[in-house]
């Protein structure tokens, strides 16, 4: 796959590759699946999400998975509802939670809020493209 400086792609592109991984993060966890993979998930959901209404708004959205820089754009054209600021959470889950470490293990309440975020992220998305 090449390398490219820029994304590309349409706002409708990127929230339906957000979508499929809001489907990810909700499938029914098999044993062997953690928590921290299924958060992943949810945190591409989100992230994709917003990268979407950034394009739909004229912003190229950078190379980030900091949910709190996309956030901080956006807030340059449109007023996002508190419970999309509260996603800015959900960006441990795109890097750390995803290789052994030090850090608490994600339980079944921690994963539960997290793709309930996503999903409210998506749908309001969904409302702004």
């Amino acid at each position: 796959m090449p390398h490219e400086d820029h994304f590309s792609g349409s706002p409708a592109d990127w929230l339906r590759y957000a979508r499929s991984d809001l489907e990810l993060a909700g499938i029914i966890r098999p044993d062997e699946v953690l928590f921290e993979g299924l958060c992943f998930h949810a945190q591409q959901a989100a992230e994709k999400a917003l990268k979407a209404v950034l394009i739909a708004k004229g912003i190229p959205p950078p190379k980030t998975h900091n949910i709190r820089i996309l956030l901080d754009l956006l807030s340059q054209v449109i007023v996002a509802p508190r419970e999309i600021e509260d996603s800015a959470g959900l960006t441990d889950y795109a890097v750390t939670s995803r290789y052994p470490g030090d850090f608490e293990p994600v339980d079944e309440d921690e994963y539960k809020e997290a793709l309930r975020l996503a999903k409210t992220v998506v749908i309001w998305a969904g409302k702004n493209i």
